[in-house]
């Protein structure tokens, strides 16, 4: 493997994948902080410490950060989700110099204007009204939220808006100081580098993060339940899902192949059922949110208001016929759709970065893809089965948006996932 990891005596995590072919190299620092280590008084902070790195430092404010970067023809960006937040960056391999500096300048030295801090605030609130606005993505909220009810888990991560207002400077750099610390952080680089060359950037360069403070990652309790909001809307917006799995359960492989087999492409069974042998919705798929703890096994479909009576009943069919049997051509073509996802990847300066952070993170390991691979190939038509006779029983949860008279009850479907 190409792969290389060394610990600085920081407790910082530097890991490397040497990409001899390409031209461009991908860096990023993955913090382990996410929504769900968020207290209630200020769900979003993740998110708006995330803008804020943006927002200036020390040495560079806003448009220098954006022009140094965009000099060289690279580009730096962030995300945050609900267990992890992510600040990376692709250059050509020249300026990796460049590009950990900013990642280091960013995470050390942020100044957290309160003009800026309030500026900030002002689009996350116009991001969480776009977000409201487009129901195919808040429907996902509720759903989150449904699933795990009073609990980080189940909060937004774009946060609530009159919490995200109330922050002040104090409380966003004091959060900061308690969840970055270099124990909490990778740092991963993939293209055309040397991982020696590379350590020694980020040595001299992440020197001053914050003294490691211990702190409880609050458990994920699956509870599930119906959310239902009526909207002057064209389509009903529904996600359907059950309890799902954690990243290193034993049937994560075969889970994964299970859902697309179900929903997974426009040969899996919910699309051919759902759209092209009846047309009762353009979007129908079926997904699997995995965490460090549990997970969701889910179904999405948008619906106009005379097909929506059909719909729920319909997954519920292919959900049940599923469990009875899985046949070998749909196995091995569900088994190519994940490693040629796999293997394209690897194609990939940003994806290597960032599928190496997160195997350490929550593996403590990089995975050899052939380990990948094999994994995938040994699940049988019998495993996934029983895989879905594992999954789809118990509480249900169901989130709607739209016209949702018409929507199949949630009595209904408990009853038929008891049987």
């Amino acid at each position: 493997m190409s792969i290389e990891r060394t610990e600085l005596a920081n407790g910082l995590t530097v890991v490397s994948d040497r990409m001899e072919t390409v031209e461009t190299v991908s860096v990023g620092a993955w913090v382990d902080v996410g929504t769900r280590d968020e207290h209630p008084e200020v769900n979003g902070v993740s998110h708006l410490l995330e803008h804020m790195a943006f927002k200036g430092t020390e040495r560079r404010n806003a448009y220098a950060i954006a022009a140094e970067i965009e000099a060289v023809g690279g580009h730096l960006n962030a995300y945050t989700s609900r267990e992890h937040t992510a600040y990376y960056a692709k250059v050509l391999k020249d300026d990796v110099g460049l590009a950990v500096d900013l990642l280091g300048d960013i995470l050390q030295h942020s100044v957290l204007d309160a003009e800026e801090l309030a500026r900030e605030q002002a689009v996350i609130l116009q991001e969480i009204h776009q977000a409201r606005d487009t129901p195919d993505d808040i429907v996902f909220d509720h759903f989150q939220e449904t699933a795990y009810p009073d609990q980080a888990m189940g909060r937004p991560v774009l946060g609530r808006p009159e919490l995200v207002k109330r922050m002040d400077r104090q409380r966003v750099l004091d959060y900061m100081q308690e969840h970055y610390s270099a124990e909490r952080m990778i740092i991963a680089a993939a293209g055309n580098m040397d991982h020696d060359a590379f350590v020694k950037l980020v040595e001299a360069t992440f020197d001053t993060l914050p003294e490691h403070h211990e702190t409880a990652r609050e458990a994920a309790n699956y509870t599930g339940g119906d959310f239902r909001e009526a909207r002057d809307l064209e389509q009903v917006h529904v996600v359907f899902g059950v309890r799902g799995i954690a990243f290193a359960d034993e049937d994560f492989y075969t889970a994964s192949v299970l859902s697309t087999i179900l929903g997974g492409g426009m040969s899996s069974r919910l699309f051919q059922e759902v759209r092209e042998k009846r047309g009762l919705a353009y979007a129908i798929y079926s997904f699997l949110s995995c965490y460090r703890d549990c997970g969701i096994f889910g179904v999405y479909a948008g619906t106009g208001t005379e097909e929506a009576r059909e719909l729920l009943p319909i997954v519920m069919d292919e959900i049940e016929k599923v469990q009875d049997s899985v046949g070998a051509e749909e196995l091995a073509r569900a088994r190519a759709q994940l490693k040629s996802s796999i293997l394209m990847s690897l194609e990939s300066t940003s994806s290597r970065c960032e599928q190496l952070a997160r195997q350490l993170m929550v593996f403590g390991r990089p995975i050899p893809t052939d380990e990948i691979v094999g994994r995938v190939d040994a699940v049988d038509e019998a495993a996934v089965s029983e895989a879905a006779r594992r999954l789809f029983r118990g509480t249900p949860t169901v989130a709607a948006l739209g016209p949702v008279d018409g929507l199949c009850a949630y009595e209904v479907l408990s009853e038929r996932l008891s049987r």
